[in-house]
């Protein structure tokens, strides 16, 4: 009778333990998301700015700045970090590398101070979102890890833990990613 006992306490701890370890891992994801979020909404405070600082310069690129406008409202309204999100944070990662490129083609603008310090803002901002990124989807893959893992993917079923998405690149960004860059001297 005492073995029983034993036997059920030691059932019921794993129980315990394993949807703790659930809930730890769906916290963690959503401390990822909450990240990227906080540095996403960093970003689209500062391309106002740095939009503002090349107008004055490039007047008669405004349909590169429309365009840099036109995806950070499309990422902006995105919900979530599923693919819709991603999408929209690629494109408006796109468009801000040609508001980079500008820099290239404008003196002026390149050595205008406020335009190095927004540039280098956003490169920063660029790194941490990254990172953040990464973060994200290093706990999406644990938590998706114990979902689909016997036996707690028992508990996970009657708890109602659902898979959490990868933050992703698009196919073009993919495509871009797998070829080797060209360097020529």
């Amino acid at each position: 009778m005492t073995a029983f006992y034993v036997i059920a306490g030691v059932i019921v701890l794993y129980i315990i333990m394993a949807y703790n370890g659930l809930v730890a891992a769906r916290q963690h994801v959503r401390e990822g998301a909450s990240d990227i979020d906080t540095l996403l909404k960093r970003r689209y405070d500062l391309i106002p700015n740095l939009i503002e600082t090349v107008k004055g310069y490039a007047a008669h690129e405004k349909s590169t700045l429309e365009q840099v406008v036109s995806a950070r409202s499309k990422a902006m309204t995105a919900d979530g970090l599923g693919e819709d999100k991603s999408q929209a944070e690629n494109a408006l990662t796109g468009t801000l590398k040609s508001i980079f490129a500008l820099g290239e083609n404008y003196p002026d603008l390149k050595a205008n101070q406020n335009f190095l310090e927004l540039q280098q803002e956003l490169s920063d901002t660029e790194n941490k979102i990254q990172a953040s990124r990464r973060f994200y989807n290093t706990t999406v893959m644990a938590m998706n890890t114990k979902i689909e893992s016997f036996p707690t993917n028992i508990l996970a079923k009657m708890f109602h833990f659902e898979k959490e998405t990868f933050f992703e690149l698009d196919e073009e960004e993919k495509e871009l990613a797998r070829k080797a860059p060209k360097v020529s001297f």
